[in-house]
């Protein structure tokens, strides 16, 4: 058993290296990730013991060089860092493109909404006609594939059509299973939005 601790510790570290965040010293989670009524929707509880216990939220060490503020991306370890400075971020557990989806870059929040209405893409329809019927928006709610919150991803090209958004589906954090948006807890989502601010600078690695 003392082995197998001291491999997956290794492993940690090994995962967060490349973006230069540390879990050595870190506390574990204390984030809730309880029932909470938002807007009058009702976000469902995430059974914290069913998720790893990596992908709950905590704060980490930093020393990326990054300024506070700055959003952060690991695709590979399925990781979103916001900058706290002074050599701490916080870090979320996230659920990334599938294969064929994956993307990478830098880009800003253009803009922040809560309780978003989703639009499909036309590619998205093309692929999935049932979709159709939501080409006009689909209606904020606890089902919308986008959440209790989105941030909207922007570079010099414009709409990078991609999001930093929420989702009730919390069994697919850790997983490569979306369209090519970064997904997280409906309740870290909510934590990220309060603190990320229109402009921010992201990294997506």
């Amino acid at each position: 058993m003392q082995l197998k601790t001291i491999v997956l510790a290794v492993g940690l570290m090994g995962a967060t290296a490349l973006t230069g965040c540390s879990t050595i010293g870190l506390s574990y989670s204390t984030a809730s990730y309880n029932s909470v009524v938002d807007a009058g929707y009702v976000i469902p509880a995430v059974p914290r013991m069913k998720v790893p216990p990596q992908y709950l939220r905590q704060e980490v060490n930093y020393d990326g060089g990054e300024a506070a503020g700055t959003i952060i991306v690991d695709t590979k370890a399925k990781y979103l860092y916001y900058v706290l400075g002074g050599g701490k971020a916080m870090r979320y557990g996230i659920g990334v493109g599938k294969e064929g989806f994956e993307w990478a870059g830098t880009a800003r929040v253009a803009m922040k909404r809560e309780w978003p209405t989703w639009t499909p893409p036309r590619e998205m329809i093309q692929r999935q006609p049932v979709l159709a019927k939501f080409r006009d928006g689909m209606d904020p709610g606890i089902t919308n594939p986008l959440g209790a919150r989105a941030l909207y991803l922007f570079n010099k090209g414009g709409d990078t059509g991609y999001r930093l958004h929420g989702t009730p589906e919390w069994w697919s954090i850790g997983k490569a299973m979306s369209s090519g948006c970064i997904r997280l807890m409906n309740q870290d989502i909510i934590d990220l939005y309060n603190r990320a601010q229109v402009g921010a600078k992201v990294i997506v690695r």
